[in-house]
């Protein structure tokens, strides 16, 4: 039936709620974990596309580059250049798992100052690298930032929010984020020209951010559902006052002590992630997570100086078209602000990504055309990729990018929220990780088929988000599973299936049978059940 697949947006309890200065104030602090991530992001590309960074650490790398018939698509594939960028990524997936219980334990607000100490120590050691050892071991401190401010930032933002302006504020985070690699664009573009250490300069770019975190956090309040959840309700409740800028929270309070109260019984969260009633937010938390970096983004944003280099422009030039795309993708973040707690959340995934696709197959076709594997693009076509690229972050920087994040953070019920997420995080990192990693391997082998790639990727994306991601859109954080979940086309019936599987395999029948012989009858001729009851006779 045609209208079963419009996803439904529930209504949800109106707790009262004003949008404070305080909030605003800890909103921006918090998102600067945002910028430091899109700062890193920004930077790898700048620095791997430099002269005396390669000389240094990449010296084989450096002399493919000074070739006069360089390959357009190969010359920057090197396995260990990739492992600089994407070490970071590997180790932020495994530190996700540490801030998950870092967040339940101890509070987002310490886990983000851990995170900023932990990009502090990899600053440091990254600037200064004397030798390879140094500087991935930097890279893998920064990756322990990550992991920590990814976890615990979004988290933050979404439990700090008033429901009907949640979207908005925990995209922030994703608008520092492009932010970031703004800025990093900029400061590639001047510390290009610096000899020799132009890198230093871009790599110890990232500790200033790091300092404002750090020293930022101490202003900023924990989030009144950490702090019931961790037994402090009075003081709980006086933080959601203080943020809520109103004093009758009572409703949305009470709300909070019985999520926290039915999350305290669940012993073992990552075993009820797996239970059936868990599967809605985990699947879809998880693949959006793939589908973000499948989107093919990162590959663009990483290596923003190398792709536009690989069309026909010259070092510093590749960087300035970096600093435009940065700029785009500030200003479409920006956009996705003012949307997304209007249109919602699906209108603008499916809106997205019929933007991207159209992109994607247009650059890939004619780079098939047009570009060999010597020579450049002409100056037209060379300015219609720049422009596509331009639209496709347009597309991006309003939906999968920020929608990657706030999607998986409001969706996980309190019980699982910090485990739901940390899968999440570590899932985005891995994929980003195995994006960065392969990418430019993937580019020398498939060369302009590596759009097509990518728009395959985005075809399958968009059906995803048509047919099986609900509307969240004003719906109370910890309203969601009744709201939207038991209410979705496909989800609520993924439920009866597991109950009725449920009924076919493990209910026995007790018609007929007297009540005092259930146990000789039933349960020990039962295919399942008797097993137990033989053990139970053993014990006897």
């Amino acid at each position: 039936m045609a209208g079963g697949f419009v996803a439904f947006s529930g209504d949800s309890p109106a707790f009262q709620a004003k949008m404070t200065v305080y909030v605003f104030i800890c909103v921006v602090i918090a998102a600067v974990g945002g910028l430091i991530f899109g700062y890193d992001i920004g930077i790898s590309g700048g620095v791997t596309a430099m002269d005396d960074f390669l000389m240094k650490f990449f010296p084989a790398v450096y002399e493919r580059k000074k070739q006069a018939h360089e390959d357009n698509y190969c010359k920057y594939d090197n396995q260990f250049l990739q492992l600089f960028t994407s070490s970071l990524y590997l180790a932020a997936l495994v530190a996700s798992f540490f801030a998950s219980a870092t967040c339940s334990k101890l509070g987002r607000k310490p886990t983000m100052q851990l995170a900023s100490v932990f990009f502090l120590i990899g600053v440091g050691l990254a600037s200064g690298a004397a030798n390879m050892y140094m500087l991935i071991m930097g890279r893998i401190l920064l990756g322990f930032g990550v992991g920590f401010g990814n976890q615990a930032v979004p988290l933050f933002l979404s439990e700090i929010a008033p429901a009907r302006l949640r979207g908005g504020l925990n995209i922030v985070f994703q608008l520092m984020i492009t932010i970031g690699i703004l800025i990093a664009s900029v400061v590639n573009y001047f510390t290009s020209s610096i000899h020799p250490y132009g890198w230093r300069l871009a790599l110890g770019g990232a500790g200033i951010p790091a300092l404002i975190l750090l020293f930022g956090s101490l202003l900023i309040c924990e989030t009144p559902t950490s702090l019931i959840e961790r037994n402090k309700t009075e003081e709980g409740k006086a933080t959601l006052k203080k943020i809520r800028g109103v004093e009758d929270v009572d409703e949305e309070y009470q709300s909070l002590v019985n999520a926290c109260e039915f999350a305290r019984q669940v012993k073992d969260p990552y075993r009820r992630l797996m239970k059936p009633e868990s599967r809605p937010p985990l699947v879809i938390g998880l693949l959006l997570q793939l589908f973000q970096q499948f989107t093919g983004i990162n590959a663009i944003m990483f290596y923003a100086p190398v792709l536009f280099q690989t069309v026909g422009f010259g070092n510093n030039a590749a960087l300035l078209s970096a600093v435009i795309t940065g700029s785009v993708n500030v200003v479409s973040t920006l956009v996705g602000i003012l949307l997304v707690d209007r249109t919602g959340r699906r209108f603008l995934l499916l809106q997205a990504a019929v933007q991207m696709l159209s992109c994607q197959l247009v650059i890939g076709i004619i780079l098939a055309k047009d570009l060999g594997v010597k020579g450049t693009l002409g100056k037209t076509e060379a300015m219609i990729v720049v422009i596509l690229v331009c639209v496709y972050v347009m597309g991006f920087a309003w939906s999968w990018g920020p929608l990657g994040w706030l999607i998986p953070s409001e969706t996980f019920p309190l019980e699982t929220r910090t485990e739901g997420y940390a899968l999440a995080v570590s899932c985005n990192m891995f994929f980003t990780f195995v994006i960065a990693q392969a990418f430019l391997s993937m580019l020398c082998a498939m060369k302009s088929g590596i759009f097509f790639f990518f728009s395959a990727w985005i075809v399958v994306m968009g059906l995803f988000a048509l047919f099986f991601v609900p509307e969240t859109k004003g719906v109370s954080i910890d309203d969601i599973k009744d709201s939207v979940w038991k209410r979705h086309w496909y989800w609520k019936s993924a439920w009866i299936v597991v109950m009725g599987l449920f009924a076919l395999f493990f209910v026995p029948e007790t018609k007929g049978v007297s009540i005092d012989d259930i146990k000789d009858s039933v349960w020990k001729r039962h295919w399942y059940w008797k097993r137990f009851m033989h053990q139970n006779d053993e014990h006897d």
